[in-house]
């Protein structure tokens, strides 16, 4: 599989992760995974492994850190954890927003979670956002979006699918964005993914 690279140093590598395929193995799954077909095709070109510093789930495409050693891998989750990164996704709900921009708050598990809007346009039947997760819970900006009646266009897991007319062949979340500072040398790292084909083809076939 062709896993697009967006940025690579001494230490870091970010590549752009298609959906549909896991980031790590999970109980039960299937073997093949994003970090196992790096492992593979950087194996005689590194002396270390690749280690995955977030993650994205499954369904979501987009934007993925990953550290060459497993020291680095560290310091780049430390700026996870301390809210450090910023964190940016392209989606496509259903329905029409009533504000152009705001904020989700709603617990997940327990636990606080916000999210951050923006319209970007208004399409027949849905929305485009960009979508700034100000904390890292677990499907957090698919929790959030559906716990305010606009699940995202495409979403199976947390809503029934024949409940909307507006049906994708793929989840319409796409990490676009991620701005941090480099944890080795501490300069600026900015990066952007353009939408996937999938989501591309989407907004083709629905411009009225």
């Amino acid at each position: 599989m062709d896993i697009p690279i967006v940025f690579q140093d001494e230490w870091l590598l970010v590549v752009n992760k298609p959906a549909g395929l896991l980031t790590i193995p999970a109980q039960g799954s299937e073997t093949q995974t994003l970090t196992g077909l790096l492992n593979d095709d950087f194996r005689d070109k590194l002396t270390s492994h690749l280690h995955p510093c977030h993650r994205l789930d499954r369904d979501t495409s987009g934007l993925i850190v990953y550290a060459k050693g497993k020291s680095v891998q560290q310091k780049m989750m430390a700026l996870f954890h301390g809210k450090k990164v910023k964190k940016t996704y392209i989606a496509f709900i259903q329905g029409t927003m009533e504000k152009a921009q705001g904020e989700i708050k709603h617990q997940i598990e327990g636990q606080p979670a916000i999210t951050r809007y923006r319209v970007i346009e208004q399409r027949r039947g849905f929305t485009v956002v960009e979508v700034e997760p100000l904390t890292g819970r677990t499907n957090q900006i698919r929790i959030h979006f559906k716990s305010i009646g606009h699940p995202l266009v495409g979403e199976k897991k947390f809503v029934f699918r024949r409940d909307f007319k507006l049906k994708a062949n793929r989840l319409c979340l796409h990490a676009q964005g991620l701005e941090f500072f480099h944890p080795v040398t501490g300069k600026t790292i900015s990066l952007m993914s353009g939408l996937p084909l999938g989501m591309k083809n989407f907004l083709d076939k629905h411009t009225d």
